[in-house]
């Protein structure tokens, strides 16, 4: 959809020049002022006298200014030069000195630059390259593990399959053998059935002799004894014993069952190596030494695969059933969204905006996270757990944080910790909350708490309501502290790197998120709009503001392809944005 000339204006503003009462575009930068400059500031330092020698370059090229470093030697100046021969930072004063006569010296500055955007260029091949491969690799697995499953699952239903045909098969050969025992039986009932029948009649004759013999024997007939033949008596006919069949066990064991199936046998075959995409193949760009650094920043920067856009471009929207408003919003790794608001609705919906599961907790900040497994994790500030939700919907408790209420969470997209924003109230009197501490707390993927982070390093308190957490892609741990009235950055080791408190005299800032540039992205609810801030808390521009449409941004997140989620209180709709080229 077009946007109106208004809005395109609006939206090409990123950085403000330097230069006092110039609020034009900062698109260029002097690194001997270190300070952003529009095109006509920048022309006008070039023809100064006394700047017209300072380089000026794009504002990408800068080069980061140099920490501020006392000389122990001398503690009223600054370390900014570099000692050759003795491979050490001093500052101007000790190049006078007499161990240093004679040496030759770089501007540290220089050197600090050119380290930066050295490790920047091998911390940026970590994310773009070997943290993506490595997950490529990872899913890899996951599927290789899915297909070694389904094709066990099959070879295991085969075996069952054949083991029942050989079954069938025995009761067949049983069933046929049992059959012919009941034909060999009756043959043999028959013969000795017919042998009982001899037997019937012989005994039928004899008694009929018996009766014969007894008329001869009587003492009235002896005229018929003498006068008759003698009498003979057949002999006992003979019969033969049946043979019984006999009963030849089979001969066969386990081995020969085993001879009639089939078997299962790793082929011998050697394991195929995972294919790695190169690193030339994909689109980092980086400089992988120093010399490359030094020869080639114009042609580098040229390659970098995002940038900027000139304009943001809504994308577009989705209405969340279940929700009130939308505070807070994580997308999971399958593109669906969760969405949770003022009441402690946490909602998941598919990409159509259908409702999938609702849960009931007592949390509406920042608290429910999307990990890199497929997981959402989220708080339950008022029971002090952590929770963990799989992808089948199962419900875990994760964590008991004690008597700490945990109000922010985040899955850190670089090794899977789980950053957690807390404090523990004094009181709560009238709606009103005195909070006593404040802190963020590091866990490891298991649960395990292995950083605590608290205070700065002159011993004051760093937070007091860290409602909203999320991790930028150097490692800085970034809050937004609705009581601190600022984004409050440390650094992956829990050292303050800075606090952002807005461009104006108030500022309360709510959802936070950062972007594959390393830039951060805080709503403000006092101007109503989005600030987009630079890796070191410099701010770049107002992202997005009342005149895109926006009116109470209260959540951002980015998914995979870049694309800017926006939540606003009072509607449940969710807007996605495209800022990046």
């Amino acid at each position: 959809m077009a946007e109106s000339s208004e809005e395109q204006a609006a939206m090409q503003h990123y950085l403000v020049c330097g230069t006092e009462d110039c609020q034009q575009n900062g698109q260029f930068y002097c690194n001997a002022c270190h300070q952003p400059l529009c095109e006509q500031c920048r022309n006008e330092h070039q023809k100064s006298p006394n700047t017209k020698n300072y380089e000026i370059v794009l504002y990408r090229h800068r080069k980061h200014q140099l920490p501020m470093e006392i000389c122990q030697d001398h503690p009223k100046r600054n370390v900014d030069i570099f000692c050759r021969e003795c491979k050490t930072p001093i500052c101007s004063k000790c190049c006078t000195m007499k161990e240093h006569k004679g040496h030759e010296f770089d501007d540290l500055e220089d050197i600090y630059a050119e380290k930066y955007a050295l490790w920047q260029g091998e911390f940026s091949k970590i994310q773009k390259y070997f943290l993506p491969t490595s997950q490529d690799m990872k899913t890899d697995i996951k599927e290789d593990a899915t297909q070694i499953k389904k094709i066990m699952e099959s070879i295991r239903t085969s075996m069952k399959a054949e083991a029942e045909s050989l079954k069938n098969l025995v009761d067949e050969v049983i069933s046929e053998n049992i059959e012919h025992t009941h034909a060999m039986e009756k043959s043999l009932l028959e013969m000795l059935k017919s042998q009982e029948t001899i037997y019937d009649d012989y005994i039928a004759y004899l008694w009929k002799m018996s009766d014969k013999f007894q008329e001869y024997l009587s003492i009235t007939n002896q005229k018929l004894l003498f006068q008759s033949k003698t009498l003979k008596i057949q002999p006992v006919p003979e019969t033969t014993k049946p043979v019984p069949p006999v009963f030849t066990a089979g001969q066969f064991n386990k081995d020969d069952v085993a001879k009639l199936l089939s078997r299962v046998n790793v082929p011998n075959t050697k394991p195929e190596k995972r294919k790695l995409q190169p690193m030339e193949a994909v689109t980092i760009h980086m400089k992988s030494t120093e010399k490359q650094l030094e020869q080639s920043k114009e042609k580098s920067d040229m390659k970098q695969t995002l940038s900027l856009s000139s304009s943001v471009t809504k994308v577009r929207e989705y209405s969340v059933p279940g929700v009130g408003s939308a505070c807070h919003v994580s997308v999971d790794k399958s593109g669906r969204l969760w969405v949770s608001d003022w009441r402690g609705n946490l909602v998941q919906t598919d990409l159509q905006g259908n409702q999938l599961q609702k849960i009931k907790t007592s949390t509406y900040e920042g608290y429910h996270t999307a990990t890199q497994d497929g997981d959402l994790i989220y708080t339950d500030k008022d029971k002090k757990v952590i929770y963990r939700i799989t992808p089948d919907k199962k419900i875990t408790e994760f964590i008991n944080t004690g008597d700490w209420r945990p109000l922010s969470v985040y899955s850190s997209r670089i090794n899977g910790d789980i950053l957690v924003g807390l404090n523990i109230p004094e009181y709560v009197r009238r709606r009103k909350t005195a909070i006593k501490e404040a802190k963020v707390i590091r866990y490891n993927k298991a649960g395990k708490e292995i950083q605590n982070t608290q205070r700065d390093n002159k011993g004051q308190e760093l937070y007091s309501d860290p409602h909203y957490i999320t991790e930028n892609i150097n490692g800085d741990i970034c809050t937004s502290d609705y009581r601190k009235h600022a984004v409050v950055v440390v650094n992956k080791s829990g050292q303050h790197r800075f606090s952002y408190t807005g461009q104006g005299s108030e500022f309360d800032p709510w959802g936070i998120c950062t972007d594959v540039l390393g830039h951060i992205l805080v709503c403000d609810n006092v101007s109503k709009s989005v600030h987009l801030l630079d890796q070191d808390g410099g701010f770049l521009s107002v992202i997005l503001s009342p005149q895109q449409g926006i009116q109470h941004p209260r959540g951002v997140c980015l998914d995979d392809e870049n694309n800017l989620y926006v939540g606003q209180a009072g509607t449940n709709i969710v807007t996605v944005y495209k800022y990046l080229q």
